[in-house]
């Protein structure tokens, strides 16, 4: 039986990944019922100590948008450099509206805020690394540098750059908790139950932000 974890402000830090207005209902890659995080998030970061937010950045004509891709569709994949690449349809570009964090989301209160998939050519999904796996953004050192050793993450979309991101915190050694009912997932072809699966075989904690203690 999974224990429920008790927020120690010493060690602990929250993640909110991507809670931008492309992501919402309404948005360019809306996930369905997205907005329904924010409320939740919000309610999280005022009880953690520590919050970092993360926010999609990808200047226009990035190599992950079908429109990049002449005669491709949104959803379909291709075989980049750096692996498979899902695209998508143009969102979070740059300076633009999309890209904005949801203005219901307190910010106020975070001490840093990570901006990911900037490089034209590699997307990126993890808080902490390129698509391609070895360019980092910085966030695993800075995180050490403040000593913190468990991560909470929270956001959009639970089965990509939510499971990513703290896949890469399992492999950076960091302990990860996902807190579900402030995530909501774009499930594509069952996307959702293999990125459950993923996450529970490298450790990641799947609990609630109610029931953190």
């Amino acid at each position: 039986m999974q224990t429920i974890p008790e927020i120690d402000p010493r060690r602990d830090v929250l993640v909110v990944i991507d809670v931008q207005n492309d992501f919402c209902p309404g948005g360019a890659l809306a996930v369905a019922d997205g907005d329904a995080v924010v409320p939740v998030a919000n309610a999280l970061m005022r009880r953690f100590e520590h919050v970092v937010l993360t926010q999609d950045w990808h200047p226009a004509g990035h190599r992950s948008f079908a429109s990049s891709h002449p005669g491709r569709a949104p959803f379909e994949t291709v075989s980049l450099d750096y692996g498979e690449q899902t695209l998508w349809p143009d969102h979070c570009v740059q300076g633009t509206a999309g890209a904005a964090l949801h203005a219901n989301l307190d910010a106020t209160r975070a001490e840093l805020v990570i901006r990911k998939g900037f490089r034209p050519d590699i997307d990126s999904y993890s808080a902490f690394y390129e698509n391609d796996r070895a360019s980092p953004t910085g966030l695993a050192g800075y995180l050490r540098e403040r000593g913190f050793a468990r991560v909470f993450f929270c956001g959009l979309a639970t089965d990509y750059c939510v499971a990513w991101s703290a896949l890469d915190a399992r492999r950076l050694h960091f302990e990860a908790v996902v807190l579900l009912d402030a995530c909501r997932a774009i499930d594509l072809g069952g996307s959702l139950e293999r990125a459950l699966a993923a996450m529970r075989e490298a450790g990641v904690g799947l609990t609630q932000g109610s029931e953190l203690r």
